[in-house]
C-alpha cells in the first residue's frame, strides 16, 4: 500500500471525529520550531579566545564530525533543515559570532559579527533567534555573573546583554520576523546560602538595566529563563522560576520554559494553561531531561505529547513560542537535529488530530469513562500514516529514510573532518 492509500484510509478515521487533516495540514505548515544551532558543535562557538564549558552545562561523546567553523555549522543546519518538513528558525548564541579572527569580547559584540548569518538566513527563509552567552567566560568563572557582588563584573555582562539585544533587533529587521532574545544565567550556590535575597536583588537591578532601552516588538522580544539547579549551582540559582515568573508578568517580558530546569516530577506541560491566563505569550526551551536537567534529544514521550496537546487545545500557537535545546555528542549531530525537532513536529500533529473540543465537552459533563476511553483509544489511532502523507507532501523522507541520507552526509562530508 502507498503513502497516499494508507494516507486515505487514515483520514476517513479522523473524519469521523469531524476533523479535517487538509485543514490540520496548513496549519501545521505554519508553526516555526527554533533549532538551536549548538547541537551541532558541541557548544564551543567561535570565539578567538574560547573558554571552557561552564556554568552547569556537560556535553558528553565523541562523535566524530563535529562542526568546527561556521560554514560547516552551517551546512550541517541545511541538512537537518532538508530532512525535516516546514519552515523553520535557528537559535544562535553570542558565542557564534564571526570576527574574522580579531579577539572581540562578548560586551563588544555589534550585528556586523553576525551579517553572515543573516545572509544564510535571508537565502534559506529562515528566522533566527538569540541568546547572551553568561557562561564559558574567564569573568563567570565563579558561577555568578549579573548576580555577581563585583559591580564591575555586573557592568560587563549588563552589557554583553544589551548587545545581544541590538544584534536581536539586526536579526528582526534584516529578516521580517522578530527574534526572541533570551537571557539565561548560571548564577548560584554549590552549598546552601546564608543569604538568598541579595543576589536577587542584584539580578532585578541588572536586568532593569538592560531592559531600559525599548525596542520594538516587531524587530525583537525579550525572554528570561529560569532553572532549578545546575552542576556547582545544586542547592541554590539565583534565577529561579518564581523569580523570573514575576520579573516577566511585571515588566512585560515573556517567561521562557526549559523542560529541563525543574524537578524530575514536575512537568512544564501543566504550566503553560496557567501562564497563558496571565501572559500574552510565552516561549519554551524544549529538552529531554534524564535524572537531571541532561539535555537528551527530545523523543515523543508523553510529556512531548502533552505539551503538544495544551498547546493546541488552548488555540495557543501564536501564543507559545517553540524552541528545542538539547545537546548530544554521543550520536551524529545532524540526526539529533533530525530526531528532535521531528519529534516536536510530530507532537503537534498528533495533538491536531485529536477531537479536543468533544474531550472537553465531556469532562464539563463529568463524563470521565468516555473521556478516559477516547484518550487511550486516540494513542493508536492510525497517526503515522497521517505524519507519513505530511513529510512527503512537504518534500521530506518519509518514514526512516531520512537517516540514509544522513549516513551519506556522514561518508562524503562529516568523515573527513
Amino acid at each position: 500500500m502507498s503513502v497516499k492509500e494508507s494516507f486515505e484510509l487514515a483520514k476517513k478515521e479522523y473524519e469521523k471525529w469531524g476533523i479535517n487533516v487538509d485543514e490540520v495540514f496548513e496549519q501545521l505548515k505554519q508553526v516555526p520550531i527554533s533549532i538551536h544551532c549548538w547541537q551541532g558543535d558541541d557548544i564551543a562557538g567561535f570565539e578567538v579566545n574560547k573558554g571552557e564549558l561552564s556554568g552547569g552545562i556537560d556535553v558528553t561523546g565523541n562523535y566524530p564530525g563535529k562542526a568546527t567553523t561556521p560554514e560547516e555549522l552551517r551546512s550541517d543546519l541545511e541538512k537537518a533543515l532538508s530532512l525535516i518538513p516546514g519552515k523553520h528558525r535557528v537559535n544562535l548564541h553570542a558565542i557564534y559570532a564571526e570576527t574574522n579572527g580579531v579577539a572581540v569580547d562578548r560586551d563588544q559584540l555589534e550585528p556586523k559579527h553576525f551579517e553572515n548569518w543573516v545572509n544564510w538566513a535571508k537565502k534559506n527563509g529562515l528566522g533566527l533567534d538569540f541568546n547572551p552567552t553568561l557562561f564559558s567566560h574567564e569573568k563567570a568563572a565563579d558561577g555568578l555573573t549579573l548576580a555577581h557582588p563585583n559591580q564591575e563584573i555586573r557592568e560587563f555582562w549588563i552589557n554583553h546583554c544589551i548587545a545581544s539585544r541590538k544584534i536581536g533587533e539586526y536579526f528582526g529587521k534584516e529578516l521580517g520576523t522578530p527574534a526572541l532574545t533570551n537571557v539565561w544565567i548560571p548564577d548560584g550556590y554549590k552549598d546552601v546560602p546564608s543569604d538568598r535575597l541579595t543576589p536577587r536583588v542584584r539580578l532585578k537591578e541588572s536586568l532593569d538595566k538592560i531592559f531600559e532601552e525599548q525596542i520594538d516588538e516587531q524587530y525583537n522580544i525579550d525572554a528570561v529563563e529560569s532553572k532549578l539547579f545546575g552542576i556547582g549551582s545544586e542547592s541554590y540559582v539565583v534565577g529561579s522560576h518564581e523569580f523570573y515568573l514575576g520579573y516577566a508578568l511585571k515588566n512585560n517580558k515573556l517567561c521562557l520554559l526549559d523542560t529541563g530546569h525543574f524537578h524530575p516530577t514536575e512537568t512544564v506541560s501543566n504550566k503553560i494553561s496557567s501562564m497563558l491566563l496571565y501572559s500574552d505569550k510565552l516561549a519554551l526551551h524544549v529538552s529531554r531531561p534524564v535524572r537531571w536537567d541532561s539535555d537528551h534529544v527530545v523523543t515523543l514521550d508523553d510529556e512531548l505529547r502533552e505539551i503538544a496537546l495544551e498547546i493546541v487545545r488552548n488555540d495557543a500557537l501564536d501564543k507559545v513560542m517553540i524552541g528545542l535545546d538539547f545537546f548530544d555528542a554521543s550520536i551524529n549531530r545532524v540526526a539529533a537535529w533530525a530526531i528532535g525537532t521531528r519529534n516536536m513536529i510530530k507532537s503537534l500533529l498528533y495533538a491536531m488530530l485529536v477531537p479536543n473540543n468533544h474531550l472537553k465537552q465531556l469532562q464539563e459533563e463529568g463524563n470521565f469513562t468516555e473521556r478516559l476511553a477516547l484518550i487511550e483509544e486516540f494513542k493508536t489511532y492510525p497517526f503515522g500514516a497521517i505524519w507519513d502523507y505530511y513529510c512527503e507532501q512537504m518534500g521530506v523522507p518519509v518514514k526512516e529514510a531520512w537517516l540514509e541520507e544522513v549516513k551519506k552526509y556522514e561518508q562524503e562530508v562529516l568523515s573527513k573532518r
